[in-house]
């Protein structure tokens, strides 16, 4: 592996990235093991975000690596399409079993973002699978991340990510986000206040018709808008409302999925089961890209009612691709065998009262947290919403500790392999840099 600096930096595009400042004081990584990387200089780096949050086993992770290893060498691909390998189907059954069974059929695709939209399309063709083809209209939420395909895109509510990309898909609507400084800062799990929130919805359906509308979509946390937790109640009130309905619930669990909330899923934590539910992330530890979409199997059934022939007119050609399906099969097996899940609630308190340690210091305006997933608000500069945050992130990098931002807002969801040290260096050294920011 080439360890060293790359020639030239100027033909590789980056994504969601300020390309012309990093590229005048570039951070690069070179490899990583456990909880740390190692940038080109030869200096640690604590990952405090799991990477982009899809590596909850930690970096390295030998089970994986060599399966992946012996998956190519014996199958480097195999189509999906009127074929198959074992390997599909051997994750599609411990996929089930990590569920508990709450779900009756997975479909791969290979990020979030297509899981997503493949999510949407299964909705609309659902309905009309019923006679129900009127059920066009999806409701996101504002504030929503639901990846950056155009469905992603036009169900997701973040302004920046859609400004720029219009028209976007018609006949969406959006409900309110939850997020209430005034009245849930510095909360501990749950937020008390705004379960009345989803009540929402029910004017979403007196104002369209309930016949027109084939799915709501929302993530039961909102990690890259800077975790927002959803009061309590909230998401039992959008499962009572839909199901009174007839809406499909989808929950998309690309970032909460495998053990961010010390459970299996948001949904185990929440007590609320979607209709369906999108994954991605840490399905395969990050190792190879993957994503899938999980559906109760009154929706599959649906669509075996259809006459004889393909039953859904979508896909993709890496779906089920054997190097991922490897990788996803190890990832299910080291979180059994080495309790990723146990250690990681065992930290959760030590991790809250981490982070509620930094309550009182500079620019500090809440505090958030739950499971192993937290959010520290920043109060922005003026005229320059998101600077502060952004300053922060490049200093915590050259202070050896890997956060992530999203406007003046820092997210943290470590590899749930973590120890009470690794919070500590985490928290110890953020605590510095946020007493040094301007």
């Amino acid at each position: 592996m080439n360890e060293s600096k790359p020639k030239s930096m100027s033909s590789f595009w980056m994504p969601f990235t300020n390309n012309r400042d990093f590229k005048a004081n570039p951070r690069l990584l070179v490899s990583a093991d456990g909880m740390y990387y190692k940038d080109v200089d030869g200096n640690s780096v604590l990952d405090g975000t799991a990477g982009l949050w899809c590596v909850p086993c930690g970096h390295a992770q030998p089970r994986i690596t060599q399966a992946v290893s012996e998956m190519v060498g014996q199958l480097d691909f195999a189509p999906t399409f009127q074929m198959g390998h074992p390997a599909a189907f051997d994750l599609a059954e411990g996929l089930m079993d990590y569920t508990g069974h709450k779900f009756g059929h997975v479909f791969y695709t290979n990020s979030g973002s297509e899981a997503v939209d493949t999510a949407l399309k299964m909705a609309l063709a659902y309905h009309k699978a019923r006679g129900e083809g009127g059920r066009t209209r999806l409701i996101g939420r504002e504030r929503g991340y639901h990846g950056v395909g155009f469905g992603g895109l036009s169900v997701g509510g973040i302004g920046n990510n859609r400004k720029s990309f219009g028209p976007l898909l018609p006949g969406v609507d959006h409900l309110p986000h939850t997020h209430n400084l005034l009245k849930n800062a510095f909360s501990r799990g749950e937020p008390d206040f705004g379960v009345e929130l989803a009540d929402e919805l029910e004017r979403l359906v007196t104002l369209h018709d309930a016949s027109t509308i084939a799915a709501v979509i929302i993530e039961p946390v909102s990690g890259s808008t800077g975790v927002l937790v959803p009061p309590k109640g909230y998401l039992k009130r959008l499962r009572e409302i839909c199901d009174k309905h007839g809406i499909l619930l989808i929950f998309d669990e690309v970032i909460t999925g495998f053990g961010r909330l010390c459970t299996p899923f948001a949904s185990d934590y929440f007590g609320v089961e979607p209709d369906m539910m999108t994954t991605a992330k840490g399905l395969t530890n990050g190792v190879v890209p993957m994503g899938a979409v999980f559906t109760k199997r009154f929706i599959h059934d649906a669509f075996m009612e259809a006459p004889a022939g393909i039953e859904l007119f979508h896909g993709y050609t890496y779906s089920g691709h054997p190097l991922a399906c490897a990788a996803a099969i190890a990832t299910l097996e080291v979180f059994r065998e080495q309790g990723i899940i146990d250690n990681a609630k065992a930290l959760q308190t030590y991790f809250e009262d981490a982070l509620h340690s930094l309550r009182g210091l500079p620019h500090v305006i809440d505090l958030r947290s739950i499971g192993l997933v937290a959010g520290i608000e920043l109060e922005p500069i003026a005229g320059k919403p998101g600077a502060r945050a952004y300053s922060a992130f490049k200093k915590a990098f050259a202070d050896g500790i890997l956060i992530r931002v999203t406007g003046d807002i820092i997210a943290l969801s470590p590899p749930l392999v973590l120890n009470k040290q690794h919070i500590d260096e985490l928290f110890g050294k953020l605590a510095t840099v946020l007493k040094n920011l301007d």
